[in-house]
């Protein structure tokens, strides 16, 4: 008894030690933001383009993140944008808005991005999230897939995503079955990654494009799917926004509406794009309302570039001695820029959260309980 009693108090004043050590003061916040000597970590980064085309994974570390970004998730595009020649002749298509032809799952990405991350040094892996998208979501065996992209290279990834639901001009263009919030496909692959801890960024638009008086957004059937997935951390990306869809009317008051009810603790959203960067930024009024959500909330944002295959064209000595020229980081780093007005209205708490805190919050325990799982499942 006396051995059970000592292990409960030994217990209890671990979980004390552990609550202190999470508090997060502005003054420890900030110091940890200066310490680190980071600007932000990066929660949304394709290397990769809609025709599996980018530059490698240590070119954009020593060449573009270098002292200025401390972490960075890492995918492809989960599509392959299809060369009809019927179509476009020899007009090579490099984007989905190039052509007419059709979109394909491209699974073979999920392999690529898993060997770039291998070709990194033990030094450098610990910088990047690797995430599976390689994946079918209509299909019911996209929970098989990601499970065997984990026992196959165990130790790489640490979430799923970005993927796709519903995408203004991307999802029409899909081969087969249109993708579905209430597929049980879905369904299949957000209770697996809660079963392994796998961060899932989703990409599902809040309403469709040039939205008529009598069609419907889709904010009740995501929030339907969020609280079926209570297990599942998800980050929504864009918070539902695009380069057409606009925030819907209430926008404000349904995202507050999630931020403060309990059944959607899960639940993040990433500010990612620069799409979504114009819509905060376009007035006085959405940036203090903008600013004034972060503030309130600081512990549910995460920034991200969506920066999609970035140019690899520093100069020769650039390349050579891993030094940053403006040339090459600029365009990458402009939407973090873009938010400027808003980073100068948050408190020190809130900017250090949302530019770092939280991605390492999230993918730490990411990357935890996914070990955790490989640990038991690989043989």
């Amino acid at each position: 008894m006396r051995r059970l009693q000592n292990s409960n108090v030994k217990f209890w004043v671990l979980a004390a030690i552990s609550v202190l050590l999470s508090v997060s003061t502005p003054a420890l916040a900030q110091k940890r933001a200066e310490s680190s000597g980071y600007e932000f970590n990066d929660s949304h980064f394709h290397l990769t383009n809609y025709v599996q085309e980018g530059i490698t994974a240590k070119y954009f570390l020593d060449n573009i993140m270098g002292k200025r970004v401390g972490r960075s998730t890492l995918f492809g595009i989960p599509l392959q944008q299809q060369w009809s020649y019927r179509v476009s002749g020899n007009d090579a298509p490099t984007y989905y808005l190039d052509t007419d032809a059709s979109l394909y799952y491209y699974s073979f990405t999920d392999a690529y991005i898993a060997m770039q991350y291998r070709g990194l040094s033990k030094k450098d892996q610990p910088r990047f999230d690797p995430m599976i998208t390689g994946f079918n979501p209509t299909d019911m065996y996209a929970a098989d897939h990601i499970r065997r992209v984990l026992l196959t290279f165990p130790g790489v990834f640490s979430g799923i995503g970005e993927f796709t639901i519903h995408k203004e001009f991307v999802a029409p263009k899909i081969d087969g079955d249109v993708a579905s919030l209430t597929d049980p496909a879905l369904d299949r692959i957000l209770d697996f990654a809660g079963e392994v801890g796998l961060v899932v960024l989703l990409h599902n638009d809040i309403d469709k494009p040039f939205p008529k008086a009598h069609t419907a957004d889709y904010l009740p059937e995501i929030k339907a799917l969020f609280k079926r997935h209570a297990e599942t951390t998800i980050i929504w990306a864009h918070i539902g926004l695009g380069r057409v869809v606009q925030p819907i009317e209430d926008q404000a008051a349904a995202i507050g509406d999630i931020l403060r009810d309990p059944a959607f603790n899960h639940v993040y959203f990433d500010i990612s794009w620069d799409e979504v960067a114009k819509y905060a930024v376009a007035s006085e009024t959405s940036i203090a309302r903008v600013s004034d959500t972060l503030n309130r909330y600081p512990d549910r944002f995460l920034f991200g570039t969506d920066t999609v295959a970035p140019r690899a064209d520093a100069p020769t000595e650039a390349r050579a001695g891993g030094i940053q020229s403006s040339e090459t980081t600029s365009p990458y780093f402009k939407v973090f820029e873009m938010w400027n007005p808003v980073w100068e209205r948050l408190t020190p708490e809130a900017s250090e959260k949302v530019r770092l805190g939280n991605y390492e919050r999230i993918f730490d325990e990411g990357r935890r309980r996914v070990r955790a799982w490989e640990k038991a499942n690989v043989k």
